[in-house]
């Protein structure tokens, strides 16, 4: 006879989030104590990886690590100068990145109660995330992200990840960090390409959670677009305290069903990345995903025009992309090439299709099937309208 053992247990996750400017500044003490908000009496062992565009935008990253370090050496040790990390989606799809990063760990003995701190925008955070959570099965993370994506989404989520096969996101883990330190002054020296970029995960988040959001984002649009640095800091507060929340309250942080809400607009855009070889950023796929989404559910009798048009309107107010030429791209067999994209979201998913939509700003619906004649049409209205703007 079968003898059958259930084993059943829970582990909580907490960490913080802090947003602060000057994160570096040796009297700013955000730093520090996310290293030692467990064990205030350790003298921790930090190793800092830098995002490469990061280090060429702010030369002086170096010293202010280095004096940080020395002002708190009661409290932290520096094992070693910064090592720097490809920027961009090229850290994601180079696999000798997370090797180099293992090495680093060995070479400098980092173990589980070492630091790996990772100072970059979103796709550096995931590659040193990556590596970091499988050295020792789990070396602590802080978090400095310094884009507006990494800091309103992906820098205080718990995923990271590498790109494999062609496909986004193939390896990786869920893996919370031990804490985020959001520092609004990096984004000064964004480029404004990136700087508009990543409001698109505000809209999207706004869309799905708090049409207040939308309103407010709506309301600022004009100053978000000129990079007004107080109305950015505070819209990216805003998103990141709702994907936090999600996160803590939706039932399912670390995605074993189907639905995955804060993917709204991702399968295009997850799709439209690797068909434009990354040539459009992240931030800028999910703009064009979702009004494309916002467009189909309009087609599919689920959302209203008006507020469909409103979301295609305040996305270009924003400065962000509203079609891309791969939108209408065909497969060998006629269809548009983007519906590949449901495929293989479907099977990041878990096998069964779960696509969020929009019954209005801030109501989200989940639909299990997608009208491959209602996309055509939706994408047949996105190109005439920007012919005819």
């Amino acid at each position: 006879m079968p003898v059958r053992l259930q084993q059943s247990f829970s582990v909580p996750f907490t960490y913080d989030v802090t947003f602060t400017r000057d994160a570096l500044a040796p009297d700013n003490a955000a730093l520090v104590e996310a290293f030692t908000r467990l064990e205030s009496d350790r003298r921790h062992r930090v190793l800092p990886i830098v995002d490469a565009g990061l280090a060429a935008a702010w030369p002086e990253l170096t010293g202010w690590l280095t004096a940080y370090f020395t002002r708190h050496a009661e409290r932290l040790e520096l094992v070693a100068l910064p090592a720097s990390v490809v920027g961009g989606e090229a850290a994601k799809n180079d696999p000798q990145i997370v090797t180099r990063l293992h090495a680093l760990f060995h070479e400098h003995h980092l173990d589980r109660h070492s630091f790996a701190l990772v100072l970059g925008g979103g796709a550096v955070q995931d590659a040193a995330g990556f590596a970091a959570a499988t050295a020792h099965r789990g070396i602590r993370t802080v978090r400095v992200p310094t884009t507006v994506l990494s800091q309103n989404d992906s820098g205080v989520g718990v995923k990271n990840g590498v790109n494999l096969f062609g496909s986004k996101n193939f390896v990786g883990t869920f893996s919370p960090p031990f804490a985020v330190v959001n520092d609004a002054r990096f984004l000064e020296r964004l480029p404004s390409r990136d700087r508009v970029a990543g409001l698109a995960e505000a809209v999207k988040v706004a869309l799905i959670r708090d049409a207040a959001f939308f309103e407010a984002i709506e309301a600022a649009a004009g100053a978000l677009r000129a990079f007004d640095l107080d109305a950015t800091e505070e819209v990216v507060r805003r998103c990141a305290a709702l994907h936090l929340h999600h996160i803590a309250t939706g039932g399912d942080p670390f995605e074993l069903g189907s639905a995955r809400p804060l993917d709204f607009g991702h399968w295009a855009a997850h799709k439209l990345e690797s068909m434009t070889a990354h040539e459009l950023r992240h931030g800028e796929a999910v703009a064009i995903g979702l009004v494309l989404d916002s467009r189909y559910a309009f087609e599919a009798g689920l959302l209203a025009e008006a507020d469909a048009t409103r979301i295609h309107r305040v996305v270009g107010r924003l400065g962000l992309p509203r079609w891309h030429d791969a939108l209408a791209i065909r497969a060998a067999g006629g269809g548009l090439a983007v519906l590949a994209g449901l495929d293989e979201f479907r099977e990041h998913l878990g096998g069964d299709l779960t696509v969020t939509l929009l019954g209005g700003v801030g109501r989200a619906l989940e639909v299990h099937e997608i009208d491959a004649g209602l996309v055509e049409k939706a994408i047949g209205w996105m190109r005439a309208s920007v012919a005819a703007s």
